[in-house]
């Protein structure tokens, strides 16, 4: 699946972005103890949380062009430092101001290695099968869930909560070290194709469609990950320790499905993959959302957790086939494209919490999945479209990377 000559720098990019998945959940999984901490309300820690996710699609906007002009290695360096330097410091003083202000120094940190690894794999990607883009993101998963899995074991075993940031900025420091001595794929503009040039960027439906694509991808695969323990414990009255299990749940079908996928299929239609696993995503939460609204018994609670790990198997290769199919549309402006169509996953990160709470305190949580179920029809239909657009340059020449 990866050529020899790409293959250590892969394996460096993979253990980068798997901490980058880490630090994308470690907040939310030690929320409880900043709340209990600094006597915060939810409030206060919506503030925190909403600056980051702010600061987070400003920089994969800017990114985008950092890595046109700067290269991928300058952009993610960058991005390292700044995330060092929010982490070392962040939850180490109840200040509210401090922690906001930190919170947006990792955001700008996470977005700028989001593009700079998305754009150097897609460069690795000669073939354009979309299989290392995958892969890549089986990294993000597998990082989001071991995250929360060390903050409960460092908890359990009475050490300080705060200790996983420290080390996180300690792992971040030596990764950007190892990245400095990496020699990653180069800027090139030589290939041409259907709105490849940045001057027409936004003539090509794909531009747009990529950004509304991801913002509603998103939204769903953060609005299931965020609500499907309250959910289960709402409407099938589970335990609060067995509903949380039904997050890892979710996220291990993601996982499955990155790794999976890339294994299993040797085909070089991901645009029709992707629209089989989001329409299995769909009917998925829909059929969730109808098991709630028909009974609340243990079994039928039992049977909504194998219905969990389908739309987390359904998610799965969504965000990462998008970004491959760009690639095919716009081959002398991947950066700038990959970049935008970031920008609507991160403003998508900011949104969807706040409506999904506003949804749920007005008609219930069932209204809720209802609506994530609307979410992922347009989401698969975008996702169809798009498709089609890319499938129109399949045969153009790709360009070849030779880091």
């Amino acid at each position: 699946m990866i050529e020899p000559r790409f293959r250590t720098l892969f394996l460096s990019l993979f253990a980068l972005f798997a901490l980058y998945g880490t630090s994308m959940t470690v907040i939310g999984a030690t929320l409880p103890k900043i709340l209990a901490s600094f006597h915060w309300n939810y409030q206060a820690a919506g503030i925190v949380i909403g600056a980051g996710a702010v600061a987070y699609f400003l920089a994969t906007f800017i990114a985008g062009f950092l890595v046109q002009h700067w290269g991928p290695k300058a952009t993610i360096l960058l991005g390292l430092a700044l995330a060092v330097g929010g982490l070392a410091f962040f939850a180490a003083t109840p200040s509210l101001l401090a922690n906001t202000l930190l919170s947006a120094l990792i955001g700008l940190g996470q977005g700028g290695v989001e593009i700079g690894v998305n754009w150097s794999t897609l460069r690795m990607d000669t073939r354009n099968t979309g299989r290392p883009m995958n892969l890549m993101h089986g990294a993000f998963a597998v990082g989001a869930i071991l995250g929360p899995m060390a903050v409960s074991l460092l908890m359990r075993r009475g050490l300080d909560w705060t200790v996983v940031y420290r080390g996180m900025a300690v792992v971040f420091l030596l990764l950007a070290v190892l990245m400095a001595f990496a020699t990653l794929p180069p800027v090139e503009q030589k290939a041409t194709g259907h709105g490849a040039t940045p001057e027409r960027l936004g003539a090509n439906p794909a531009y747009w469609l990529s950004f509304f694509a991801l913002f509603l991808y998103v939204g769903v695969e953060l609005g299931i990950s965020n609500w499907v323990a309250e959910y289960f414990v709402a409407v099938f009255a589970f335990a609060p320790a067995a509903a949380a299990m039904l997050v890892s749940l979710f996220w291990m079908g993601l996982l499955a499905g990155r790794f999976g996928v890339p294994l299993l299929y040797r085909g070089s239609r991901p645009e029709a993959v992707l629209v089989g696993l989001s329409a299995l995503a769909t009917v998925s939460i829909a059929l969730l959302m109808l098991l709630g609204q028909a009974t609340r018994n243990a079994i039928t609670g039992d049977l909504g957790g194998g219905l969990v790990f389908l739309a987390g198997l359904g998610c799965s290769i969504y965000y990462p086939t998008v970004i491959t199919l760009l690639g095919r549309c716009f081959r002398n402006a991947q950066s700038q494209a990959i970049g935008f169509a970031a920008t609507g996953g991160g403003i998508g990160l900011f949104v969807f919490p706040f409506l999904m709470a506003s949804i749920a305190q007005h008609w219930g949580i069932r209204a809720g999945f209802a609506t994530y179920a609307l979410f992922a029809l347009a989401m698969t239909l975008v996702g169809a479209w798009l498709g089609v657009i890319a499938n129109k340059d399949k045969t153009a020449p790709s360009q070849v990377a030779r880091p």
